[in-house]
């Protein structure tokens, strides 16, 4: 992200932000016919962790994703993260423009269009995220400061009905996650610029390692295995040697980048007795991107102000004498009038409209209007109905009149995830009513 930062990191920084539970395994598989809608349902995962006895116990994840994963989709996910808690106040509640987040991530610049592919991008991603719920037996609860069996979705949103709205989209984290995101020990500050650089494989390796390498020089040893299917999301039924090279490969990727400055690959054993494993050793990278503290980044309601009409005195007294919540409430009800009814709406001015009304608001003397709660109530309504379509648009390739074609596709496909046949019969069974009703 762009701004000012606290010491550690140079201003220009593109900063995404990990849950450091989350980065121990893959969400998805990184097979792009695996990770698409309906190729993805569930995804079951494991990681490894030492409980309070110092024994070593394996945490099972159930991963389910009714409108699909793709690993493109945790790049919006670390960088919306980064962004929601780089505000003065952070808070479950993150609302600004598809343009503001853009921008930050550096997806597009200030001076690209509004709307068009990376906007269509963008919410499709947060569809995808918003329909997540994530199941682990193992979570380590940095609040507590215990390992715990864990249950969440990721976020919710609400975005106006109108393509070329410009009110803020408004985006609401799970309470149990962000409380686990916020928490000291809970999350991981890394370089998204980097991230952005490398393939799906290489960053996944990378947030771990990022891990890892905040307190260590030198890696634990990694099991091949695990490290593969379960960290970097590659499929289980790759030949050991086939999966030692892709991992060799994005080994090499994180060198480049000076993430990685040695590594060594060790086998042991013959046969299916036989076991690799996977030592690295730490990079410049990490010397050279070093971070300290939250960085901070221009609040989205500044954008918002600017385009209502204020100059920059006004939104620096907006921002400094009066709660963010408040102001992005009457920021969306300025902009909804002047979408609805247009600049005729205002005795003056937009700006002055908001202005009265913030100063009025935070008197107690004003409260929103009816028409606007309508309009909320309209546009919750839609969301459904937009995700029924959106699952329908991309399951047109199935056919649903089969029920017993449809089963047997998504069994194949939980078996080939690692399901029991018991478990991915009952799964199919269950998922294909739900594509009929």
């Amino acid at each position: 992200m762009n701004g000012k930062t606290k010491r550690g990191h140079s201003d220009s920084t593109l900063l995404g932000m990990g849950q450091l539970s989350l980065v121990e395994h893959a969400l998805c598989p990184l097979d792009s016919r695996l990770s698409s809608v309906n190729r993805s349902v569930v995804h079951l995962t494991s990681h490894q962790f030492t409980d309070k006895t110092g024994k070593r116990r394996t945490a099972r994840v159930r991963i389910s994703s009714p409108l699909g994963l793709t690993p493109t989709d945790e790049f919006y996910l670390w960088g919306l993260l980064a962004l929601t808690c780089s505000q003065p106040a952070p808070s479950p509640e993150f609302s600004a423009t598809p343009h503001y987040c853009l921008r930050q991530l550096q997806i597009i610049d200030q001076h690209s269009k509004r709307g068009g592919r990376q906007y269509r991008q963008f919410a499709e991603s947060l569809a995808r995220l918003a329909a997540i719920n994530y199941q682990n037996d193992g979570f380590y609860d940095p609040v507590r400061r215990e390992h715990r069996r864990i249950s969440f979705g990721i976020l919710s949103y609400s975005l106006p009905l109108d393509d070329d709205s410009s009110r803020a989209w408004r985006i609401v984290w799970n309470s149990v996650f962000f409380e686990m995101v916020q928490a000291f020990g809970g999350h991981l500050w890394f370089d998204l610029s980097v991230y952005h650089q490398l393939d799906p494989a290489s960053r996944r390796l990378f947030l771990l390692l990022s891990k890892v390498f905040r307190r260590k020089q030198v890696s634990p040893r990694f099991d091949l295995h695990e490290l593969g299917v379960q960290v970097m999301g590659f499929a289980p039924t790759l030949a050991r040697r086939d999966l030692k090279i892709k991992v060799r490969r994005a080994i090499a990727r994180l060198e480049e980048h000076n993430i990685v400055s040695q590594s060594a690959i060790q086998s042991a054993g013959t046969g299916r007795q036989s076991a690799t494993t996977i030592q690295l050793i730490r990079g410049a990278h990490y010397s050279s991107t070093r971070v300290s503290g939250t960085p901070r980044i221009e609040s989205p309601l500044a954008e918002l102000m600017k385009t209502i009409g204020l100059d920059a005195r006004a939104i620096r007294r907006c921002l400094r004498d009066y709660s963010h919540a408040m102001l992005q409430q009457w920021i969306d009800i300025t902009l909804a009038a002047r979408e609805r009814h247009g600049e005729k709406f205002f005795r003056r001015s937009a700006a002055a409209y908001f202005v009265d009304n913030v100063q009025n608001a935070a008197k107690g003397t004003r409260t929103p209007p009816d028409w606007w709660h309508d309009l909320q109530r309209q546009e919750r309504q839609p969301k459904t109905t937009r995700h029924r379509k959106s699952k329908k648009q991309h399951t047109t390739a199935i056919d649903h009149d089969d029920a017993k074609s449809l089963t047997n596709v998504l069994y194949q496909q939980f078996r080939d995830l690692g399901q029991s046949e018991d478990f991915a019969r009952t799964n199919a069974q269950r998922f294909a009513d739900t594509c009929e009703q």
